[in-house]
């Protein structure tokens, strides 16, 4: 079985954004995670928050496109979000109530739990914090 790598959404965004400070990042870790034929897991919360933030910085058209590449993506997995996931998401901004979670994290947090992710592309530091691994390629 092939090990999964969580995606936040700045790592899709910094993909999507030559300008953004983290595409050559972005874009390196994706590569790497191809080659070392990992399995990419994220949410339809993940993938709503990409949608918001580019159709506001970037167009319409940025913004469909972003879409069309992430549901083309055959590596990755897309988990829609559960009540179960709700409450476990609570209960990590319970525990970090100290720190700016967004509940798209938390819920990011409950799935990488629930699927025994470990690992997550990102550049938030909010993973880390939650006890989970940034992965460096």
């Amino acid at each position: 079985m092939s090990r999964s790598l969580f995606v936040d959404s700045g790592a899709w965004i910094a993909l999507t954004n030559p300008r953004d400070q983290h595409h050559l990042d972005a874009d390196r870790l994706f590569r790497a995670a191809a080659e070392s034929r990992l399995r990419l897991l994220t949410t339809n919360l993940v993938v709503a928050e990409v949608h918001r933030f580019l159709l506001h910085r970037s167009g319409l058209v940025i913004a469909a496109r972003a879409l069309d590449h992430i549901e083309a993506a055959e590596n990755l997995s897309v988990e829609f979000a559960t009540a179960e996931h709700h409450r476990v998401a609570r209960e990590w901004l319970v525990r970090f109530a100290d720190q700016p979670i967004t509940y798209t994290d938390a819920v990011s947090f409950a799935v990488m739990k629930a699927r025994r992710c470990r690992t997550a592309l990102t550049f938030d530091r909010h993973f880390e914090i939650a006890g989970f691994e940034r992965w460096r390629g």
